[in-house]
């Protein structure tokens, strides 16, 4: 997989661009205004892994807000705008440590222009942001619809009005809720130019389906070697977003997860214990353990000494009992009914060993 290299940035103290790793990104769901609320959700977010938030700026008192977060919030924080260039400026000088506007809704070139300004005084970078939502009205009239060319023009534009202005401390999204839509938008403005693309899908959905199809648009690509920072969009808990983030960099091998890598059978009729349930309770039993290492639970030994011999641990189900494996080989046999608590011992100390 050979990433394309970009222009490099640093949101905070994080770099994106270049062959820097690709970040991980959330959005915070509390009101910006409540300080403490809003830092216990970051510090929720960072323990899981997340490395730059963004926060919604709703007014002056949350743009405000944003200054004492920012002093105690362990991750650089984006300041979330929305119609309101005064807004902007007002997050930029309260020392936001990345502004996210999408230029074709804050309406005259002028404002658009002053928070350009602001930025470069202030040495910010600032996130162009193009989606359905926000194209412009002449474009919408040339194409008729929203499509993958029309939000590519869109930022096109933006980014050459950034570069008359001398400003190019900025990276690119272009988002739309259509998979096939993203992934050509995103192919073609990387085709053009070279600023860090922040990749994701916008309106994904809840759980299922919104894992689904940001996983299908993300995935692609980052294969193609395209995406220097990610945000998984999810009707959910901005901790799942984080999860289901670094699920992707991982299998993709560009981010080694700093947690616990599970791997389990698809079931069949060989199984003769509830796999289901046990997968369940491993994972559950096991979340505490923060470091890099590959768990296989499998129905049966057929599997087990198969699929999972590149597993660190591996349980392999039985009629009434359980192989405990560990790299490759049986290190116990255990009955069901102690199965979970035996396994459970063996990874703690297997862990505690390396690491």
């Amino acid at each position: 997989m050979q990433r394309k290299k970009t222009k490099k940035i640093f949101v905070g103290n994080v770099a994106i661009g270049g062959f820097e790793p690709i970040s991980v990104q959330s959005m915070t769901n509390t009101d910006t205004r409540d300080v403490n609320a809003t830092l216990a959700q970051i510090n929720s977010l960072y323990a899981k892994g997340c490395e730059i938030v963004r926060c919604a700026v709703v007014d002056e008192q949350a743009s405000k807000a944003i200054s004492v977060i920012k002093q105690k919030a362990p991750i650089p924080i984006i300041a979330d705008i929305h119609f309101d260039y005064k807004l902007a400026i007002s997050s930029i000088e309260n020392n936001a440590d990345c502004v996210r506007i999408n230029p074709g809704n804050i309406g005259s070139f002028d404002k658009v222009k002053s928070i350009v300004e602001a930025a470069k005084s202030h040495n910010i970078p600032l996130r162009i942001g193009v989606n359905s939502g926000s194209l412009e009205k002449n474009l919408l009239t040339k194409y008729n619809h929203v499509c993958a060319d029309a939000l590519v023009e869109s930022a096109y534009n933006w980014i050459a009005r950034f570069e008359d202005m001398g400003f190019t401390n900025f990276k690119i999204s272009i988002k739309s809720s259509n998979v096939e839509d993203t992934i050509l938008a995103y192919e073609k403005i990387s085709s053009m130019v070279d600023y860090p693309l922040h990749i994701g899908l916008t309106e994904a959905g809840g759980d299922f389906e919104g894992i689904i199809k940001s996983t299908c648009a993300v995935s692609v690509l980052l294969r193609e070697g395209i995406g220097d920072t990610i945000r998984i969009s999810l009707t959910d808990s901005p901790e799942k977003e984080i999860d289901v983030a670094f699920e992707i960099l991982n299998a993709l091998g560009l981010r080694k997860k700093q947690s616990i890598e599970f791997i389990s059978c698809p079931t069949c009729g060989r199984i003769e214990i509830d796999l289901i349930e046990l997968t369940k309770q491993v994972k559950e039993r096991l979340a505490h353990i923060k470091k890099p290492i590959k768990v296989a639970i499998m129905g049966c030994v057929v599997n087990a000494l198969g699929e999972a011999k590149e597993a660190d641990l591996a349980i392999a189900g039985g009629r009434h009992f359980g192989l405990i494996i560990q790299n490759g080989k049986i290190v116990k046999k255990v009955r069901e009914s102690d199965l979970l608590d035996s396994f459970v011992e063996q990874v703690e100390e297997y862990v505690k060993k390396e690491y």
